[in-house]
């Protein structure tokens, strides 16, 4: 890292068995593979794995990154604003900040995404914070503690609530 310009002095590798992965819930994994102060605050990413029913992330938005997604395999539906968008293997959608969104797999469907945010913020914490969630280690309340620190601002969406229920 050049800490006058802060940016990376050369290209970020992550290969694929030293990448930290994490349970964030029982039908999910994240796999974190480069974070803000890995790319000199560039972009944040990870892949995201969903097996059939994961509820995936609530509805949310955020102020200060456009979030990319693009489908690796499976199906996805994502809420952008007020409307439910299926995406499929090798589809790719951004969303700029204060959009709101929510994601989960397409019904019956398992699917993998990579997840990558520009510029970056340190978001690893924030993945490790959901699996301690997930083991019982935090609360949910932790979660909404850390809105402002992660840049994940939750509301509720009935869109996205429906949406949901039609499984």
């Amino acid at each position: 890292m050049n800490p006058t310009t802060n940016q990376p002095t050369g290209p970020v590798l992550v290969r694929a068995e030293d990448a930290e992965s994490l349970q964030d819930g029982a039908t999910s994994l994240i796999t974190l593979l480069a974070d803000a102060g890995t790319t000199g605050g560039a972009l944040t990413a990870n892949k995201a794995t969903f097996r059939k029913g994961s509820p995936g992330a609530p509805a949310h938005f955020h102020t200060k990154a456009t979030e990319m997604f693009l489908v690796l395999d499976g199906t996805m539906r994502i809420l952008v604003d007020d409307e439910v968008l299926t995406l499929g293997k090798g589809d790719f959608l951004t969303v700029p900040p204060t959009v709101p969104h929510a994601f989960a797999p397409a019904p019956g469907s398992e699917a993998e995404m990579l997840v990558v945010f520009t510029p970056g913020l340190d978001r690893f914490d924030y993945y490790r914070l959901l699996e301690r969630v997930y083991r019982g280690e935090a609360t949910v309340q932790d979660i909404r503690d850390s809105s402002q620190r992660y840049d994940n601002h939750y509301f509720e969406s009935p869109v996205w609530s429906k949406a949901l229920a039609e499984r």
